[in-house]
Formats: C-alpha cells, sequence, structure tokens
C-alpha cells in the first residue's frame, strides 16, 4: 500500500507540477495569439451575449431533448464552481503568500481562451445521435477531428474522465457536505451520505436535461449567496483593500530568498501555487466542461463557446478573487505553519469571515455554500463520467444504467469514509485528463482560429 502510495504522490507531482502547469498555462497563450485576443477584443460583446442575453426572451424557449445554452453553461459551473474555490484558494495563498492571487489571474486571463476553444471544438465536432441528442466533449473532437487514428488518444481521456468522476467528482464532494452538514446541524455522516444519495439519484436518472433543469436553478442561487456575503465582508474592511493590492503585487513579483533558500523562490511559489489553483478551479484545458457545453441547443459553435470566457471569468476572477481577498482582509498571519492548522473543510475560509463577521455567522455562511458547490459538483461530474462511459461502451445502456447505480451509490462511500486513496487518485487522474486534451487543442488550432474569424467577421 505505501508503495503504491508513493507512486501516486509521484505522478500527481508531475501531473500538478511546473512542466504541466506550464503547459497548461503555455496553451491558454498559444490559442490567445491564434484567435487575435478574443478574450479581449470581444470582451464586451461576449458578456452583453452571454449573461446579459438573460434578460432576453430567448433563455426561455423550449429546446426539445438538448440543454439551453444556459442550462448548459450553468451544468458546466456546476461542476467547476466547487469546494476549491473556498479552501483551495485559501491553501494556495498561505503556501505561496498574497502574489498566488495575481498568478491565479493570470492563469485564469489565458484560460478563458482555452476554454472558449474547448467549447469551440466539442460544438464542431460533436455527434447526435437518432434521437437529435447532442453528445461531445474531447474525446469526440479527437476522435472526428484529428481521424480515427488518434482514437487511442481519446480513448485515453474517456477512462482517465470516467474513472475521476468517482473520486474527485464525487467522494470528495460528497465528504465535504457531510462535514459540513455534521458542523451545522450535527447530521451523522450516514444520515448525510443516504440523504445524498437519494437526491442525487432523483436527479441523475432524469438524464442530463434534468441535470440542467437543477443546476440553472442551483448554481444562480449559490453563486449570488456567496458573491453576495463576500461583498458585504469586503466592504466591512474595505479601508484595507489599498494595502491587499499592494501585498498581492508585492508578493507576486518579490524576488526574495525564503528561509535562506534559492535567490527568487519566492516569486516562483507564488507563481506555481496562483498557477495551480486558477487551473484546478476553472478547469479550463481539462476537458471536463465541454462535455456538458456540447449538449447544448445552440448550432454556432463560437456562440456556445463564448460562454466559455465568461465560465472563466467568473469561477475565478470573481468567486476565487472574492475568497482570497476575505482571507487576506482577515489579517491572518501567512505561511505553512497557517495551513497546516486550517486545511479541513476549508476552516481557514471559515475562520477568516468569522474574525470579520459577527458571531459564527460567517462559518455558517461558508459550510452552507461548501453544501451547494459540492452538491451541484456532483451533479455535473455524473454527466461527465456518463458521457465517458457512454463513448467506451458505444453508448450502450446497460453500462450507462450501471454506471448511474455505482456513481449514486458512492455518495455513501464518501460521506462516511476518508477515501484518501480513491480522493488522491482520482486528483491525477483529473490532472492527467489534461494531457489527451491539450495535444488535441494544440494540433485544432486552426480549426478554432477558423471558427473565430467566421464567427466575429460581422460583429461590431
Amino acid at each position: 500500500m505505501e508503495a503504491l502510495l508513493q507512486f501516486e504522490r509521484q505522478v500527481n507531482d508531475f501531473v500538478w507540477g511546473p512542466i504541466m502547469l506550464a503547459l497548461l498555462v503555455g496553451t491558454g497563450v498559444f490559442l490567445t495569439f491564434r484567435t487575435g485576443w478574443v478574450q479581449v477584443r470581444w470582451f464586451g460583446f461576449i458578456m452583453k451575449n452571454t449573461v446579459g442575453s438573460l434578460f432576453s426572451r430567448r433563455g426561455v424557449r423550449d429546446h426539445g431533448s438538448n440543454l439551453s445554452p444556459f442550462q448548459a453553461v450553468t451544468t458546466a459551473l456546476a461542476g467547476t464552481v466547487g469546494t476549491g474555490n473556498i479552501a483551495g484558494v485559501t491553501g494556495a495563498i498561505f503556501i505561496g503568500g498574497p502574489g498566488a492571487v495575481f498568478w491565479m489571474w493570470v492563469s485564469a486571463f489565458f484560460g478563458m481562451c482555452t476554454k472558449y476553444a474547448e467549447i469551440a471544438l466539442a460544438m464542431k465536432f460533436r455527434d447526435t445521435d437518432s434521437s437529435g441528442v447532442h453528445k461531445g466533449g474531447p474525446m469526440y473532437y479527437i476522435e472526428n477531428g484529428l481521424g480515427r487514428s488518434w482514437k487511442w488518444l481519446a480513448v485515453l481521456f474517456a477512462i482517465l474522465g470516467g474513472v475521476a468522476s468517482f473520486g474527485i467528482g464525487n467522494i470528495a464532494q460528497s465528504s465535504e457536505i457531510a462535514g459540513a452538514l455534521n458542523g451545522l446541524f450535527g447530521v451523522d455522516p450516514m444520515v448525510s451520505g443516504v440523504a445524498l444519495t437519494v437526491v442525487v439519484g432523483i436527479v441523475v436518472i432524469g438524464g442530463v436535461k434534468r441535470i440542467g433543469q437543477v443546476t440553472s436553478l442551483l448554481v444562480p442561487f449559490m453563486s449570488v449567496f456567496y458573491v453576495a456575503a463576500g461583498i458585504v465582508v469586503i466592504l466591512m474592511r474595505v479601508t484595507d483593500i489599498p494595502g491587499v493590492f499592494a501585498a498581492i503585487f508585492t508578493s507576486a513579483f518579490s524576488f526574495e530568498a525564503v528561509g535562506g533558500g534559492v535567490f527568487g523562490y519566492a516569486i516562483m511559489t507564488a507563481m506555481k501555487n496562483g498557477f495551480a489553483r486558477g487551473v484546478f478551479s476553472n478547469e479550463a484545458g481539462l476537458g471536463s466542461a465541454p462535455i456538458a457545453h456540447a449538449a447544448s441547443s445552440t448550432e454556432e459553435p463560437a456562440e456556445q463557446a463564448i460562454w466559455g470566457v465568461f465560465e472563466v471569468f467568473f469561477d475565478t476572477i470573481v468567486i476565487c478573487s472574492i475568497t482570497a481577498f476575505t482571507v487576506l482582509l482577515s489579517g491572518f498571519e501567512l505561511g505553512a505553519d497557517a495551513l497546516k492548522a486550517y486545511t479541513s473543510n476549508g476552516a481557514a475560509a471559515v475562520a477568516a469571515f468569522n474574525s470579520i463577521l459577527p458571531g459564527t455567522l460567517g462559518g455558517t455562511i461558508i459550510q452552507l455554500s461548501l453544501v451547494f458547490f459540492a452538491l451541484s459538483t456532483i451533479l455535473s461530474w455524473s454527466y461527465y463520467g456518463e458521457r465517458c462511459w457512454g463513448y467506451l461502451s458505444k453508448d450502450n445502456r446497460g453500462v450507462t444504467a450501471a454506471y448511474k447505480v455505482i456513481f449514486v451509490l458512492f455518495c455513501v462511500v464518501g460521506a462516511t469514509g476518508s477515501g484518501d486513496l480513491m480522493w488522491n487518485i482520482s486528483d491525477t487522474l483529473n490532472g492527467a485528463m489534461a494531457i489527451p486534451n491539450l495535444i488535441a487543442l494544440l494540433l485544432l488550432s486552426g480549426a478554432v482560429a477558423s471558427i473565430t474569424k467566421e464567427y466575429f467577421k460581422d460583429k461590431k
């Protein structure tokens, strides 16, 4: 067992290490140039035609067996916005210092274009079955875009995604929900696990359409709830905001040696943790979100792809920044020793909110947010896993039905056990999903550039 854990740690260190993080961000930089800086030149247009379109009558039409554009993005956001937006950001600051926030923003800036490209390809190369249901994602644009000689790469992605769905998409999230409910109301983990199994089962068995309907209600609610609470906390310490910005930028470019180490170690630590948290949070380049977007009823690839820009912006620039500002405004002493004391269940973020809000109100907000974030992630990842196993089995109904049953039952496993090994392995598989996806993005970058040029040629 110890040998297995050691091997897993080594693989994880590579998957989430400097080389892979540089490749993830570097792919975003490359795609930014290939698309003509789409996330900059067309940012106003994108916001107007994504979140701005929600106030029009377009979002209320019936979209048959497929998802509406908004349901597709909320399903993707449900899987993207998770417990990492709270606990993960806090950990990045404690290890990498305030400067990690700046590098998190940098990864998000280029990640907007990466996710735009992923969704554009998922839309262009998706399959449609005899019932008119759209199915897509990296495994489809690898096979349909690069040709059948690359099918092995598509299969590799599907295997990694299918297995990771049980850990990152279920066990880790179920554990957070059980912990939060126990802390808030003293609910026994087994009771939480059984209740979660029933709730998730009702939604998941209903298929992608029901998942989209639930997330289209859950995601706006949980987002507004957390963002509103975060803004209140920030406004209560508004006079300290200039100092927070100063700390972020000073730390981001600090070339000092830390603890007698190598000159410039501080900036490298901040950069690594900022990039890692940004990528892990918004999932740009990992290939998961395009699976949900491909189920959209939208026909024009770029029209759905621009939602990816909004998705990364909202997840990282808005939600992650709120967590970061709250932690920094709380005045906690930063450092690795602080992380050891506050790593469980986002306890550092709880302490940060509690230090500013009266009583235990802050902790209650964080725990409720963890429940909503984790539940939405479970629902989205159930579909990601379903599509991965569906691809591998050529949409064999028996296989996908068995997957749904096993996935739902894993809620109890996550709620009642630590599942550390499964969580760690799935974390590694989650990051490894990026390898086949990034290869496809780079090889199909010409198609992304063509889609972008055609879509924006007559736009103002």
